[in-house]
């Protein structure tokens, strides 16, 4: 083969070579346009069939009358009509009364008792029996709230309940009996038939399942704090009181801020925990126990006024938002920045 020709078959190669790279075949179109798409598509159906459209739905089923038994033909469009008698029904009101109740009832204690616990395990335990105990406090979280609510069903019981026999027996120790001598004659107490002790029965439940949760978010805050500013805190004289409050506690603040901001938006929303202890009866006595979700439940699933339902579903999340957004303006900013 002569020179030319060589050079001639060298350049058809290079230009049939350049020109499947400058077209590429269809299985690289595919792969980068649409197989990604084939890849993320069952989230995107999931998505689409039961947060989008549900979400949809409950817009438009606000504005309807509907009764599921008659089927979707019994829909009948009420405009702002389910959203007004939400608003002037006096059991809505009760329940966002409760709801509030329960939510700092129970909310504050949390964190009252969560912060110093975590920044205890952190200083003052060793790594290995701080993960048991932290472990340990975490086991109520991760148990079903059924289950939690049906034990302190029976740990309220008014004659067999442990609770009230602890106290009987407290009643008779020589050296603090005096201090529950009232108790022989307030038998039995009825902590879930008495409007005035239903609500701290709830909150305590509700304090004890997420305590622990709290626990584990403080301690990874805590953990987070370098040593070096407790031994610059110690050069300067601080006791270990001012440790935690100068030092551990602002260092934390975007741990706080995020506990805050969970505690707020799961107890506005609380129903297990009334549902059980009330034995699904309305509330307990004079709806003492109804919280806004249990409301809900009952509007809807009790009572079939899936509109109305829909409607309060609404206001209860506008009042979430609300209640969140109120957090973020006053704790959002010192909470993010953290300690600077």
């Amino acid at each position: 083969m002569s020179v030319t020709a060589e050079v001639k078959t060298g350049l058809q190669t290079r230009t049939h070579v350049e020109g499947s790279r400058r077209k590429p075949s269809r299985w690289r179109t595919f792969k980068k346009g649409i197989a990604p798409w084939l890849f993320i598509s069952p989230y995107i159906i999931l998505f689409l069939t039961f947060t989008l459209f549900p979400l949809l739905f409950s817009i438009f089923l606000s504005f309807q009358e509907w009764n599921p038994v008659a089927g979707l033909s019994g829909m009948k469009f009420v405009g702002f009509y389910n959203y007004t008698l939400a608003l002037t029904d006096p059991w809505l009101w009760k329940s966002l009364y409760n709801t509030v109740w329960l939510a700092i009832a129970s909310g504050v204690p949390q964190h009252l008792i969560a912060i110093p616990v975590a920044y205890l395990l952190v200083a003052a335990v060793r790594s290995g029996l701080r993960h048991i105990y932290t472990a340990t406090m975490f086991i109520p979280f991760i148990t079903s709230t059924v289950a939690i609510a049906l034990i302190f069903y029976t740990i309220y019981s008014s004659n067999t309940g442990i609770l009230n026999q602890m106290l009987v027996g407290l009643s008779t120790v020589p050296v603090i009996g005096a201090l529950f001598s009232w108790v022989p004659d307030a038998m039995p107490i009825r902590w879930l038939s008495s409007s005035a002790l239903i609500k701290p029965a709830i909150a305590f439940v509700v304090v004890w399942k997420y305590t622990g949760f709290n626990i584990v978010i403080y301690s990874a805050g805590f953990l987070t704090v370098p040593k070096d500013l407790y031994d610059a805190a110690k050069v300067d004289g601080c006791n270990a009181w001012q440790q935690f409050w100068h030092v551990a506690l602002p260092m934390i603040r975007p741990f706080v801020f995020f506990a805050l901001t969970l505690t707020i938006i799961g107890n506005l929303q609380l129903f297990e925990e009334p549902f059980i202890l009330t034995a699904g009866d309305s509330g307990g006595v004079a709806q003492s126990g109804l919280t806004a979700s249990y409301y809900l439940y009952l509007v809807g699933w009790e009572w079939l006024e899936m509109g109305a339902a829909a409607a309060i579903s609404w206001i209860l999340f506008l009042f979430i938002a609300i209640a969140t957004s109120v957090h973020f303006y006053f704790n959002g900013r010192k909470g993010l920045e953290g300690h600077r």
